[in-house]
């Protein structure tokens, strides 16, 4: 028995018990009872042993842009937000930062497309492409955004004033943008009310003209045709005539002017390729900015003058070429012109090199150090498209070129009549086919 076999076990945990009970008030009673007590923290977070244990400290949240960010703004997308400061000096403007890891000129490019095909006013841009500010308005909203190069990243810096919840007007959400809300990225214009009109319409109707007579027999059927398809009919919305013609005289032998040759070479391309979108001009929105100090936005012809600009169809500060600050629009059209804006939508691909002899050994004029080097180009072009030629169409056989001679209206119908290269194209004929 066990009282028997160890009596010595029994009388000290006698002496052990008795000892605790009698000095439950002393030092090493209390330290005892604590060692015996249960964990406080398994207490308050009891665990089930063999259970998969999670982390549930909560990790800093990803930076967000404020409910106040105009969503027209475009954001660059491979870009972390660091930080959006309020306004402290009561200037009404917000700045928000980010970072990105790519090169600073991939980030100024994608700004100078997205302010361009968001209809932004710019007033200024970076002029090395690769870092400096970029200063743009729309619709009374105004953005300064900065572009700035580091050792390893490219830091990005909006300043823009907060969308006032009074001026906006509701709209249906873009589900690509709000099904994560931490989103960051170029944001879709989420209301189309506001947006600015992006393809104006130029009503154009078919004209018949009584003095055709007076153009060159070889001519009147161009002038026919188009005049049937619409081309050489003014814009209702612009049917003003400052010389106070009759609105049945075409005029022939008058000289046409650049406004009226950049309406009418719009128009004809867009009606021969009516059914082909991809070949159409873009007419501007009069809230482009006009790439010429003498054509304003409120200009009747604006919206054909600036879509020619931002195609590259004519000379501008948009193609490159900082000299073409003006288009004077009333000075007269000149054959080389007429043929330098008209090829390119012949041919529909760069332009060949040329030089002097080149163009005297293939046309023969006699007159070839006359030409502007820049059409230099587009009178070879033309030289290869043959019989459909624009000069030869225009003017027959002929050895003198005579490019600064202004242009009148009979020629300058001739040269629209047609559209394309030797080999394949569309004439005003063909495209009244399609219209019937």
């Amino acid at each position: 028995m066990l009282h028997c076999k160890y009596p010595g076990v029994f009388l000290s945990l006698a002496v052990l018990f008795s000892t605790i009970t009698g000095c439950a008030n002393t030092t090493f009673a209390e330290k005892l009872e604590e060692s015996l007590q249960a964990d406080s923290k398994l207490k308050d977070n009891p665990v089930v042993f063999g259970d998969k244990q999670v982390n549930t400290t909560p990790s800093p949240s990803a930076k967000t842009l404020p409910a106040d960010f105009p969503k027209e703004i475009p954001v660059y997308p491979n870009a972390e937000l660091q930080s959006v400061n309020p306004d402290t000096n009561n200037t009404g403007k917000i700045s928000a930062s980010w970072t990105s890891s790519d090169p600073s000129n991939s980030i100024v490019g994608f700004y100078r497309n997205q302010l361009r095909s968001n209809k932004w006013e710019v007033i200024k841009s970076p002029t090395d492409g690769q870092q400096g500010e970029f200063e743009a308005e729309r619709n009374n909203s105004e953005i300064k955004i900065v572009v700035e190069p580091k050792n390893t990243t490219t830091e990005l810096l909006i300043e823009y004033s907060p969308s006032s919840t009074n001026s906006q007007t509701t709209s249906t959400p873009n589900p690509s943008n709000t099904a994560n809300p931490d989103f960051i990225g170029p944001l879709q214009p989420g209301n189309t009310a506001t947006q600015p009109q992006i393809n104006p319409q130029v009503t154009i109707e078919s004209k018949e003209f009584n003095d055709l007579n007076k153009a060159p027999q070889e001519l009147q059927s161009y002038i026919q045709d188009l005049a049937t398809l619409g081309i050489l009919s003014a814009p209702t919305d612009t049917n003003t005539n400052k010389n106070n013609n009759p609105t049945n005289q075409f005029q022939p032998n008058k000289n046409i002017t650049r406004r009226e040759y950049a309406r009418w070479l719009v128009a004809a391309n867009n009606a021969m390729h009516v059914n082909s979108s991809s070949k159409q001009i873009r007419l501007a929105s009069a809230s482009n900015k006009s790439a010429f100090r003498d054509v304003k936005n409120t200009d009747p012809d604006f919206a054909a003058i600036q879509g020619l600009a931002e195609a590259g169809l004519i000379p501008s500060s948009l193609s490159g070429d900082s000299t073409q600050v003006l288009f004077r629009p009333d000075a007269p059209l000149t054959r080389e012109q007429m043929v330098l804006w008209k090829i390119p939508l012949d041919t529909r691909q760069a332009l060949p090199n040329a030089s002097l002899d080149t163009v005297k050994q293939t046309w023969g004029f006699q007159d070839v150090g006359k030409i502007d080097p820049k059409a230099l180009r587009a009178v070879i072009a033309d030289y290869q498209n043959g019989d459909q030629s624009n000069i030869r169409r225009v003017f027959g056989y002929t050895t003198l070129f005579q490019p600064k001679k202004a242009v009148n209206r009979a020629e300058a119908a001739a040269a629209l009549w047609y559209f394309g290269t030797e080999n394949e194209g569309i004439s005003a004929k063909e495209a009244l086919k399609l219209k019937q």
